[in-house]
């Protein structure tokens, strides 16, 4: 009987790695000064406004002459202005910040929804006249919002909603930039091959666009949601010509209102009410950080969705 010794294997040697040759340094993230100091110049410009305002809403009205801008005063008094902002003149100004809440967030929905649909429809249905009319919708983004301004009040004013909720919500709904934005987005987003699979199943075009399509726009619907949010809470031209009532003003200008006494003295008018229009600007902008904050995920989600290929 004869044995077989079994044969050793001996493994291939690992090559070492290439050594830097001398004189070379591997090369690392490349660093460049002015570009870090335009950022820093950048930051500053965004972040200075801001820390004007926080700093500025903790103090009175002497103080916000008298003292540093950009540093606190010797008796800070953020609460006591918080509460007298919310308490004067019966608490308008919370009547003011709900009603900012309802035009900013019924506009925003409507808005978003509104630019999904036309956007979906531009983008994967042809019909006569597509390319017209999205031409005209191009065209209409050119437009600014100041020169309709004239025209939507004299066209409320015929049908009787002028100083009315609906005069501010209903111009809010139409978004052109936000129509072409989801066009473009539903582009890609929504392939024809799960649309043409779903029609297969016996699906609706409604049942596809509120079941599937609707949630493939995500990112690009929030995208509109929050640009439109923005845009509507920020607006101060529009509930200014269309609004007569105090009790329907928007934050903007319900606090305009608030400056313009500071500044003449009229009825209504306290020494610290310049200091309430600064703590009632600081408060005005905490709910659109909040949304930004909480929304912002689903930005991520798209831009990572569309980063890797499928």
């Amino acid at each position: 009987m004869t044995t077989t010794t079994p044969t050793a294997t001996t493994a291939e040697p690992t090559r070492p790695a290439p050594a830097t040759p001398p004189g070379r340094r591997r090369r690392g993230p490349r660093r460049s000064t002015p570009l870090t100091i335009a950022m820093l110049a950048a930051l500053a410009y965004f972040l200075l406004p801001l820390c004007w305002l926080l700093i500025a809403s903790t103090k009175s009205t002497q103080d916000l002459f008298n003292s540093f801008g950009l540093w606190f005063s010797h008796t800070p008094q953020l609460l006591t202005n918080v509460r007298e902002t919310f308490t004067q003149d019966d608490g308008v100004f919370v009547r003011w910040l709900l009603n900012t809440v309802l035009y900013a967030g019924v506009s925003a929905v409507g808005a978003a929804l509104l630019a999904a649909a036309g956007g979906y429809g531009f983008a994967k249905f042809r019909f006569r006249g597509d390319r017209t009319a999205f031409n005209l919708v191009l065209g209409a983004v050119m437009v600014p919002t100041t020169a309709l301004a004239i025209p939507t009040y004299l066209l409320f004013a015929k049908a009787g909603l002028v100083n009315t909720p609906w005069a501010v919500v209903l111009p809010s709904l139409v978004n052109p930039f936000g129509l072409y934005l989801m066009r473009i987005y539903a582009q890609d987003a929504v392939p024809d091959s799960v649309l043409e699979a779903a029609r297969i199943d016996g699906a609706g075009e409604a049942r596809i666009f509120f079941r599937i399509a609707l949630r493939l726009l995500g990112p690009g619907l929030v995208t509109v949601l929050l640009f439109t949010l923005v845009a509507t809470w920020n607006n101060y031209f529009l509930p200014l010509i269309m609004l007569n009532d105090p009790d329907l003003y928007p934050i903007t200008v319900g606090l305009s209102s608030w400056a313009a006494q500071a500044q003449n003295g009229g009825a209504g008018a306290s020494s610290d009410m310049l200091a309430l229009v600064v703590t009632g600007s600081l408060i005005s902008i905490a709910p659109l950080v909040v949304a930004f904050l909480l929304l912002q995920r689903y930005w991520q989600s798209g831009l990572a969705a569309g980063g890797v290929k499928q």
